[in-house]
């Protein structure tokens, strides 16, 4: 941290009386540095960050904060007040603040630095001798861990109550009081780097079954055990924790800290994962399985928030995973007694899929999950352009293609005109498809930094008719460029501009290159063939590919394969004139994709005593879901009997997309489901086709389903039942 604070930066008689002033006076130091470039601009930013929440810490300690792009480097002023400032603290005035500056582009290890800092804070030995610091370079020093200058001197009795009283409290002198502080700062320093990714245990003695003193205290013989200690011979009770804030740099390291600590005195095994600035390390599976209650300490949403679902949880704000972290242990161990659990984690693939899998996870995984980050985002453009799009051709015809722009050529009165209106605002939103598409792969891959060039080498993709291949491609590559230039060594005066101006440049540069002149052409060459070969189906391989389709659509239900074959249908309908043999595709894919929901909902309707109470409420939904296109309505079904009801919906799957393929029916948007009946191509056939998938799919689970031993009619009408039957029936294995 030498870097980060020098004598120059503190202040031991800061005179400022209310927050702002005290910000200002620090700033001051700070531009006058060369550290801050535009203050009122850097000033504006502090205040932002403070207008969404208090940065005042019980303790009297007040940690002002923001990233900004008027900052050049991570710094860190400190203020002393005798008076003390309100930063809103509960339990009143500061006299200890703390500015923190960062970067908008903060490097990791700088950022590791003031997260360290933030853990310190939460060590009054460190804040005792910060009051008692008698000069600039002692309290500098203390900032830093560095051992204090041997030249400082004891304060004056009259340097601030605070350092006279807790002199006095500890009963030795202020010098040794300093040094000794310093020290375990500067302990404090290098072992927070342990603990923040590593699980906190309580002490040999709490393992044992004891509790653990507090720091600084000394344990005694007979002390009385904290409530809810582990008794001797038991497990000790394990908490997983999350910690984030706005800013990610020192509410919530702090809040990590400070429940850290309360663990060791509770006794408990708790371990936190701070969710800051400088990105963070998901915890280990194992220890999340294995976790007793979880505790989310954050003002910003929690990331891959589904890990800890079906455990018992506390959800607060950051601050009070500061001020009373006892409390929020106690809290989740009551909630673990008392059987409290949160909702179980949505089925797979029914959410977005975040950048970054497990530490586990094998390149195949990852690359699944970057390649659905970029579908998943580019889906709503899809959605969008193709439904205005067919909604234009259904309004003005089919030749509303080779319309004047709406810009030149409008009436008000005439449906052609509206028609060219809705199709023209479709194709502009189709542009998007593919540069969206590399842009989140991008950032699937690469966080924010892969965005430019991910959107760059999409629309390059376009420019050279590379089309949906060349943005798989144009993500793919610029994911794997940035994640190449951020592991390179970057002198510290331009690390301020690496994501603003180094990345998009430099990786912009290279993407283009690598598109225009090395890959585009041949990736052109493929997107065309697979065009051509598009167009050419027709007969036998046609209604083979659509059953092929309404398998991989009817496998798992909105996951990774179910994606797969949607994704391949839109690619062909993302332009502005599809050929018939996309629309065929897609139609094919839609209605393979409502078999599945309205199948269960038939099922339940016509052999009810086949299902439980609750499957039997999720059937009516069904019946909404599956008109809607979406196959995610069948997902309950399947995870409760997926032997039965998975192979039963692809069976219909398949000859749904069979049928549509063979009925020749179109479809130009890409979603909607029975809504867009009247976009259809030959839509009595193709509704023929759904009816016939169904009506399979139905009968195969309603088959499978009564010769399963036992069956569930006979829980049914236990006369306990009502009370636990329906959950443990869905947890028995469907199977036997």
């Amino acid at each position: 941290m030498s870097d980060m604070i020098t004598a120059d930066l503190v202040d031991l008689d800061l005179s400022a009386d209310t927050k702002e002033a005290a910000a200002r006076a620090l700033a001051e130091r700070m531009a006058a540095q060369g550290r801050v470039t535009d203050l009122e601009g850097f000033l504006a930013d502090v205040a932002a960050r403070e207008a969404q929440m208090p940065t005042g810490l019980d303790g009297g300690i007040g940690i002002p904060h923001c990233r900004s792009t008027h900052v050049t480097e991570p710094t860190l002023a400190f203020g002393r007040s005798a008076a003390g400032i309100d930063f809103g603290a509960v339990d009143g005035p500061a006299d200890l603040i703390f500015l923190i500056a960062a970067p908008a582009g903060a490097d990791d290890a700088h950022l590791t630095i003031l997260s360290s800092l933030a853990r310190q804070l939460m060590n009054t030995e460190f804040t005792s001798a910060l009051r008692a610091a008698p000069d600039t370079e002692t309290a500098a020093a203390l900032v830093r861990g560095d051992e204090v200058p041997s030249t400082a001197q004891a304060p004056e009795a009259s340097s601030g109550e605070g350092a006279q009283g807790d002199a006095s409290a500890e009963g030795v002198d202020s010098d040794a009081d300093a040094n000794a502080a310093a020290s375990a700062a500067q302990g404090a320093a290098s072992a927070s780097q342990d603990t923040a990714a590593a699980p906190v245990a309580a002490s040999a003695g709490a393992a044992a079954g004891t509790t653990a003193p507090a720091p600084g205290v000394t344990d005694q013989q007979g002390a009385t055990p904290a409530p809810g200690a582990t008794a001797p011979g038991e497990r000790p009770f394990r908490i997983v924790a999350v910690t984030s804030c706005p800013t990610g740099i020192a509410h919530t390291y702090m809040a990590a800290e400070s429940l850290e600590n309360a663990g060791r005195e509770a006794g408990v095994e708790l371990v936190v994962e701070t969710q800051g600035s400088a990105g963070f390390t998901r915890l280990d599976p194992a220890v999340i399985a294995a976790a007793d209650g979880v505790i989310f300490a954050h003002d910003v949403p929690v990331r891959d928030k589904d890990r800890f679902a079906g455990k018992p949880t506390v959800d607060v704000g950051v601050k009070a995973g500061i001020n009373r972290p006892a409390e929020l242990i106690t809290d989740v161990r009551e909630k673990a007694a008392r059987g409290e659990r949160s909702a179980p984690a949505p089925a797979p693939g029914s959410t977005p899929v975040e950048r970054a899998g497990d530490s586990t996870e094998g390149y195949g995984t990852k690359l699944r999950k970057w390649l659905m980050s970029g579908v998943s985002y580019m889906v709503p453009f899809v959605a969008a352009g193709g439904l205005l799009i067919a909604l234009g051709f259904a309004i003005g015809g089919y030749k509303i293609n080779k319309a004047p722009s709406v810009m030149d050529h409008f009436v008000w009165t005439q449906a052609d005109s509206w028609g060219a209106l809705l199709f023209q605002i479709g194709a502009v939103a189709f542009g998007f498809l593919v540069p969206v598409l590399a842009g989140y792969i991008a950032y699937g891959m690469a966080d924010r930094p892969g965005l430019v060039p991910g959107f760059v080498g999409g629309a390059i993709s376009l420019t050279i008719n590379a089309g949906f291949l060349g943005g798989l491609a144009a993500g793919l590559i610029a994911g794997g460029v940035v994640l190449a230039i951020q592991k390179v060594r970057i002198p510290a005066p331009l690390r301020g501009i690496m994501p603003v101006v180094v990345i998009p440049l430099i990786s912009s540069a290279i993407v283009g290159f690598l598109m225009f002149v090395v890959i585009g052409k041949p990736i052109a060459t493929a997107q065309k063939g697979l065009t051509d070969w598009l167009n050419g189906l027709t007969g036998t391989n046609a209604v083979l590919l659509g059953a092929l389709l309404g398998l991989m659509m009817c496998f798992d239900l909105g996951g990774p394969v179910n994606k797969v074959a949607y994704t391949f249908a839109t690619a062909g309908i993302a332009v502005s004139n599809p050929s018939d043999s996309a629309m065929k595709i897609m139609a094919a894919v839609m209605a393979a994709g409502m078999v599945p929901p309205l199948a269960m909902a038939l099922a339940t309707t016509v052999r009810g005593k086949l299902f439980t109470p609750a499957e039997r409420e999720n059937g009516k939904a069904a019946w909404v879901l599956g008109a809607s296109f979406i196959s995610e309505g069948a997902i309950p079904f399947a995870a409760a009997d997926p032997l039965r009801v998975i192979p039963s919906a692809m069976v219909g799957g398949a000859l749904t997309g069979a049928l549509s393929m063979a009925f020749g029916a179109t479809l130009r948007a890409p979603h909607g489901g029975i809504f867009v009946v009247p976009l259809i191509g030959n839509p009595f056939p193709y509704l023929i086709a759904i009816a016939a998938g169904v009506c399979a799919t139905t009968a195969l689970v309603v088959l499978l389903k009564g010769m399963r031993k036992p069956a569930p009619e006979a829980t049914a009408t236990d006369p306990t039942a009502n009370g636990a039957g329906t959950p443990k029936e869905t947890q028995q294995p469907v199977a036997a």
